[in-house]
């Protein structure tokens, strides 16, 4: 369909002058190519953000344990990374000297506070089991749990080993013994994580809108085809340079234990857009140098318009500068305005205003160019010497003068050709060796 160009400094329609660029259609080819427009307007909107976010587990729920001797494994259960195991549930038994010295202080302070109960005052009560706890916090340094504790208190009996337990309910991540390994005071033996509980932590980008602290959004498990909620935390998003995207944490409850740490999630929120312009982004055509928006500035005439872009919101963008409250835009079919438009104006097509080349304009020689002048307004057919060719004054390409007369060629190649060898081809070279041979024959004779 031939769209209607409007240039600079013509008036085809009752707005009177247009810019250049802008175009004119009918309504009936309005409805042909798919015309539709929007009203621009202020005002803030929501939208969905969909991203991916990875399970960790939630620092505050995540026990290390950790050596408090240097000792050996004399043994551990059947614990290994995943399993989960229950509040003081053994882990493995240990063997260290400095236990045992420990437990028989422990025994001897608990044996003195036994005697002192019963010789003491009431008020003396307080500061004997205050020293009771330092004791049994040695103990507890040791990694020995409650339990095994109270039974020592129990029997006052000491022993070389002591019972690894768990500090809390939770799946083993980490567990770093084997049967009758070494190890040193510091080294951490079990890492457990009560994980009824989670952190999710979300990639998302600066222009997703804002998210603050407490938003809803939904967490699914793809695989599992469960989908559970989880709020944005308090804690400011980290920047990734690996992604370039910020890492905003999530906090959420853990039912079941559907989410385990390291497991990819799909996480949708549904943010609110800064206030300002806002467009459908199919409405902005992106060239990469400038942005463009067609605005229908009175009926049936389309005008380019240059936008800055305040920032991306999904499928809107937020417009900063090019366009006012009020405006219609042009959202579909924007792209063959915009292709018409660059092709028919002059100030964004510098070839369509360009002659096109032609004989006369082709490049001469200083010969050719020079005949040119000197010859101006001459007509009638001439012959290429070389190929033979009968060719029209319109069809000469080049020219050359050679002993007074004027020869014309169709091409540089002819051309070439003759200058290379002139007589060749006007004949003066088998005009002389025919004389030769009329010369050679009459002497014979």
């Amino acid at each position: 369909m031939a769209l209607e160009p409007v240039y600079e400094g013509e008036s085809t329609s009752p707005a009177g002058s247009l810019k250049a660029g802008a175009v004119v259609l009918s309504p009936d080819q309005q409805r042909l190519i798919g015309i539709r427009g929007a009203i621009v307007s202020k005002g803030t909107g929501a939208r969905k953000i969909r991203t991916t976010g990875r399970v960790i587990p939630d620092d505050n729920h995540l026990y290390r344990i950790i050596a408090g001797v240097d000792g050996w494994v004399e043994s551990f259960d059947n614990n290994p990374p995943g399993i989960l195991v229950k509040k003081d549930q053994v882990l493995a038994t240990l063997y260290s000297p400095d236990i045992r010295a420990a437990q028989q202080n422990y025994i001897g302070f608990v044996a003195g506070v036994e005697r002192l109960r019963q010789a003491s005052q009431p008020g003396d009560l307080k500061t004997i089991e205050a020293s009771a706890s330092i004791n049994e916090e040695q103990l507890r340094l040791l990694g020995m749990g409650d339990k095994q504790i109270k039974q020592i208190a129990a029997k006052h009996q000491a022993g070389s080993t002591l019972d690894l337990t768990a500090p809390g309910d939770g799946i083993v991540l980490a567990r770093n013994v084997s049967a009758h390994q070494r190890f040193e005071r510091g080294t951490e033996l079990y890492r457990i994580a009560d994980l009824q509980h989670v952190w999710i932590t979300a990639d998302v980008h600066d222009q997703d809108g804002q998210l603050p602290p407490g938003t809803r959004a939904k967490v699914t498990v793809p695989e599992l085809r469960r989908t559970i909620e989880a709020t944005v935390s308090s804690a400011t998003p980290l920047f990734d340079e690996a992604s370039r995207t910020l890492k905003l944490r999530l906090e959420a409850d853990n039912p079941g234990l559907l989410l385990r740490p390291d497991m990819f999630v799909d996480v949708e929120f549904e943010a609110k857009t800064p206030s300002g312009l806002l467009l459908p982004a199919e409405a902005v055509l992106d060239s990469g140098l400038r942005k463009i928006v067609y605005v229908e500035t009175s009926d049936g005439v389309f005008e380019p318009r240059e936008v800055e872009i305040a920032g991306t919101f999904g499928d809107q963008v937020a417009i900063a500068k090019g366009i006012t409250d009020g405006d219609r835009v042009v959202v579909s079919g924007n792209f063959l305005l915009d292709s018409e438009s660059r092709m028919r104006s002059p100030s964004l097509s510098t070839q369509a205003s360009k002659p096109a080349m032609s004989p006369s304009t082709m490049p001469m020689n200083r010969g050719a160019k020079q005949m040119k002048a000197n010859q101006t307004g001459q007509a009638g057919k001439m012959r290429d010497p070389v190929c033979g060719m009968t060719l029209e004054a319109g069809d000469v390409a080049f020219k050359e003068t050679y002993k007074g007369k004027m020869y014309g060629f169709c091409s540089d190649s002819c051309h070439q050709k003759f200058l290379a060898d002139p007589e060749k081809y006007t004949g003066e070279k088998g005009s002389h060796a025919m004389i030769v041979q009329d010369l050679a024959a009459n002497n014979h004779d």
